[in-house]
């Protein structure tokens, strides 16, 4: 499958296009030919305005929990593909703003829903929600988008909500209408340009960049680690089936291959080989409750997309080190470097479908 097929020339209306996984896809869409729309909050990510994005697409500042806002947008744009990605994502911020995280997470969601329901050209929608969403029982177990849905923290029980509010209005709306819906499944996603509060990879970074201790809070925790290009290229390769018609299920998760599944300790001397430094462990006395072990079996968009992952554990780790150091020391723009390394992945993945 041929992505600059499948989208150039197209309009593409991005929500939470200003974070870190929608700066990653505003940009590569931009390099496909795309025409991008985005609605956000005013609040602009780092790598928004690193990238400059603002500047070549319909920037809207706007929350997805204003009904109203958003009819205008989508109904005016009429866009051929929709990204749903605005959310509050952090696990820790979701213990301090709890009623605020399933506010944006589910009403929004539905929101978004329910205006395209009013749409009466084709459009391919992908709702992205997360690895979280499953009943966590911290196993070794690779989890099945059939599993049963939970969520112990408020971030993950908003997602789970989220995920039912999709496939109830799939049932009940879009059935038999231009739009067709799905949701797709991933996290822990790590690249350059990310800063946002309480992720590991960011905080590592923040301490190198300043001669200190990287301080890590669980280094035994085992997390699906990936690069940022890996489950956006299963999102792209997912919304295009979806435009042709092709057969697709409710739900897809976009994790690591095998091997991918490591600690934050790992993680962290991995990124030292490449950006020397020093850390400890620093246990939080009384720290909110985050998943020890969480995989992702990924069988089910191999099969029906002919997606699978490219980019092992290292290799994730140095492209993404590679991203802050190369910008840091001013030997390439992040917009060049972004290109560069979208190119580089779209070279060597696996986005095209199998014939069945």
């Amino acid at each position: 499958m041929n992505l600059r097929q499948a989208f150039a020339g197209k309009k593409v209306w991005i929500s939470g296009h200003t974070g870190f996984k929608g700066s990653w896809l505003t940009a590569w869409l931009l390099e496909l030919g795309a025409e991008v729309a985005g609605y956000a909050l005013p609040a602009e990510g780092p790598l928004f305005r690193q990238l400059g994005l603002a500047r070549h697409i319909r920037h809207e500042q706007a929350d997805i929990r204003n009904l109203g806002k958003l009819r205008k947008s989508l109904s005016s744009f009429r866009p051929d593909f929709v990204f749903h990605l605005a959310a509050q994502p952090l696990v820790r911020r979701s213990y301090g703003q709890p009623c605020e995280t399933f506010e944006v997470n589910t009403l929004g969601t539905a929101y978004v829903l329910d205006v395209l329901k009013e749409q009466k050209t084709p459009c391919a929608a992908v709702f992205v929600t997360t690895d979280k969403v499953y009943e966590n029982r911290e196993t070794r177990r690779r989890y099945l988008e059939k599993d049963p849905l939970g969520g112990r923290d408020p971030y993950s029980a908003s997602k789970a909500a989220a995920e039912i509010i999709i496939a109830s209005y799939r049932s009940s709306f879009f059935q038999k209408h231009p739009v067709r819906v799905v949701s797709a499944r991933a996290g822990n996603v790590i690249g350059g340009g990310d800063w946002a509060e309480d992720r590991i990879l960011p905080d590592c970074v923040r301490a190198l960049q300043k001669g200190k201790t990287i301080l890590v809070r669980n280094p035994r925790a085992t997390r699906p680690w990936q690069h940022v290009l890996e489950p956006l290229g299963g999102y792209l390769a997912l919304a295009a089936r979806l435009s042709r018609g092709g057969k697709v299920s409710g739900s897809y998760n976009f994790g690591p291959a095998a091997g991918g599944d490591r600690t934050v300790e790992d993680l962290v001397k991995e990124i030292l080989i490449h950006w020397p430094g020093k850390w400890k462990k620093a246990c939080e006395a009384g720290a909110p409750h985050e998943a020890g072990l969480l995989h992702l079996n990924n069988r089910l968009a191999e099969k029906e997309l002919g997606w699978r992952p490219c980019w092992g554990f290292r290799q994730t780790i140095r492209q993404t080190i590679q991203w802050y150091r190369r910008v840091e020391r001013r030997e390439t723009t992040p917009w060049e470097m972004t290109l560069e390394q979208i190119n580089a992945y779209e070279a060597e993945a696996h986005l095209g479908e199998r014939k069945s």
